[in-house]
């Protein structure tokens, strides 16, 4: 059963981890599909998605934490597929640290690529969902609900994405727009391979499921959201932790 057959997507940092399960799942389920990557060494693993995917899927070069980038791509997105019906604001990056070695630079990467992306995208993508009606995605973290030591600037960046969806949705929803969050917990990625194997098993020690979630449980609530089946749900934040924030 495709649950997104028409539908016109933007996913943002779709070119690895839980953006590429996402861009995976949403063309599985009959979406077209834009997402975006944003370094020259990201190009190639990007064309090749977009290549596998058919002619259905297309990949865009853009910085999602700059506002004029974010703009041209939305431009071009409506251009090239007459419309856009879900936004999934994706992007972003850890620059883990304690508060006292924490520089003002990654401060203020974090915030602009975790946060002010979404004020970017989410500005420019509402002028044409006002047309026909639209559902916009966050992504989020639970760090953003119960924070995390070495992580001020993560779930600053996060814990702002709550507030700005429970607004957006209160100011378009009787507009047809429909505006989410999704918080995931500890979920298998590139970006969390990194950790050693003693912070895995305490993150395991506390998520009630005992296991890691996947790119795929993210996208199948991504999925869920975008479709008719998540019509009446706005301005909330589903978190996908296995129950770790419980």
């Amino acid at each position: 059963m495709q649950l997104l057959e028409g539908k016109i997507a933007l996913i943002t940092g779709g070119s690895r981890g839980i953006g590429e399960a996402i861009v995976r799942k949403f063309a599985a389920h009959g979406a077209t599909v834009a997402f975006t990557y944003v370094s020259e060494g990201s190009a190639a693993r990007a064309q090749q998605l977009a290549a596998e995917l058919g002619p259905n899927a297309k990949a865009y070069r853009s910085d999602a934490g700059d506002y004029a980038q974010a703009e041209a791509l939305i431009n071009e997105v409506v251009k090239d597929f007459g419309r856009l019906d879900v936004l999934i604001n994706n992007a972003g990056i850890t620059r883990d640290t304690l508060m006292l070695r924490m520089s003002e630079q990654q401060w203020d990467e974090v915030i602009q690529t975790n946060l002010k992306s979404v004020f970017n995208l989410t500005k420019h993508a509402l002028k044409p969902m006002l047309r026909s009606g639209g559902c916009i995605i966050n992504m989020s973290s639970v760090v953003g609900v119960f924070g995390q030591a070495g992580q001020a600037n993560y779930a600053a960046s996060k814990a702002g994405i709550h507030g700005f969806t429970k607004s957006i949705a209160k100011e378009y929803g009787t507009r047809g727009v429909r505006c989410n969050a999704i918080a995931p917990g500890f979920i298998a990625t590139e970006m969390t391979a990194v950790l050693d194997e003693k912070t895995k098993e305490g993150y395991l020690s506390a998520i009630p499921l005992k296991r890691l979630g996947s790119g795929d449980d993210v996208a199948n609530a991504c999925v869920f959201l975008a479709s008719e089946m998540g019509g009446y749900i706005t301005g909330q934040v589903l978190s996908v932790c296995g129950g770790l924030n419980v």
